[in-house]
């Protein structure tokens, strides 16, 4: 398990990297044909894994999980989103999942209910697979977000 929570870890190190590289309007433009911005993405997956690990396993089904209503499956940008958010949700980006390899070393998901994500369409019977899953789930939207980003050189290229 060690080598997925390295992967994860560095996956958000690698995203708020990109992050740190662009002004807060590149972060929050949604270029034509996307549907979210750099920052949704990013906040997305710092909300996406607790409630993945905590809540639809059914360990901590109330855990509360900030940013949520704005970052949860199914939104999309609906505020600017400041560089102090930005900042905040790097902070929970390794922060929540520091707790996560805690709550795992402590056993705290020894027993879930498994489920399965619209996404994947596959039943994840164990914590180990859940976050095989969000692994995953982290490394597609900070594909979108490199994507997003070409898409905004692109315009400028346009211009």
């Amino acid at each position: 398990m060690d080598l997925i929570f390295t992967y994860i870890k560095r996956t958000r190190e690698v995203f708020a990297e990109l992050v740190d590289r662009l002004d807060i309007e590149a972060i929050n433009t949604v270029p034509s044909g996307f549907r979210n911005n750099i920052g949704w993405n990013f906040g997305h997956i710092v909300v996406s894994t607790q409630g993945l690990c905590y809540r639809r396993t059914g360990v901590q089904p109330n855990r509360e999980i900030p940013f949520l209503d704005g970052y949860t499956k199914g939104t999309i940008p609906e505020k600017w989103i400041n560089r102090e958010e930005i900042d905040i949700l790097k902070t929970q980006a390794t922060a929540s999942i520091d707790q996560l390899i805690q709550d795992y070393r402590n056993g705290l998901f020894a027993n879930i209910s498994p489920f399965a994500t619209s996404t994947y369409s596959l039943t994840m019977n164990t914590i180990e697979e859940v976050l095989t899953a969000s692994l995953a789930h982290d490394n597609l939207h900070f594909g979108y977000a490199q994507g997003i980003r070409k898409a905004l050189e692109g315009n400028k290229l346009k211009s």
